[in-house]
């Protein structure tokens, strides 16, 4: 539960990480958590959420790849759950939402790190986000990088067999 009340755009991205994070927590995909019984803290979902939630849920494995190579020492997977859905969004954010600025997006990431994570959350989401920005702003494309990345996890884990075996199929 959070430690305060939010309105507005960070009530959206706030129900945003809650229903990731109850997705992150059934092993479902965000479609089928809103299709189900989901809980919020606080009021009716917000558009914004929604959007936020479906967005980030549908890029997972390319946000996380994202995030990986901008985190010094720390695996996605050995993130806390609630930087990590948080990391998500405000990834998905400022690729994918050119109406917010990324400036926005971090200050907005930092304050909900401070309601749902550890004490040291708001300082690591900050740095991530950080690293993230930088990167944006000397023109690299993030999601070509991630999808390079992801292929290059999938090959290594054998997923393409398929393709690398010689058969015809």
């Amino acid at each position: 539960m959070p430690r305060q009340r939010f309105s507005g755009r960070t009530l959206a991205r706030s129900q945003a990480l809650q229903l990731m994070f109850q997705a992150e927590a059934c092993g479902r995909d965000v479609a089928a958590v809103l299709g189900d019984d989901y809980l919020l803290s606080d009021g009716p979902l917000d558009e914004h959420a929604r959007t936020l939630a479906l967005g980030a849920g549908a890029m997972r494995d390319r946000l996380d790849a994202v995030i990986a190579a901008s985190s010094r020492n720390w695996s996605v997977s050995r993130m806390p759950a609630a930087d990590r859905c948080l990391l998500r969004i405000a990834v998905y954010e400022m690729l994918a939402v050119d109406s917010v600025p990324v400036r926005v997006t971090i200050d907005e990431a930092v304050e909900l790190a401070k309601s749902y994570g550890t004490d040291d959350s708001p300082a690591f989401v900050n740095g991530v986000l950080g690293d993230v920005a930088a990167r944006l702003g000397r023109g690299e494309d993030l999601l070509a990088e991630a999808a390079r990345a992801t292929r290059e996890r999938d090959e290594a884990r054998g997923d393409g067999e398929d393709e690398e075996d010689g058969t015809d199929g």
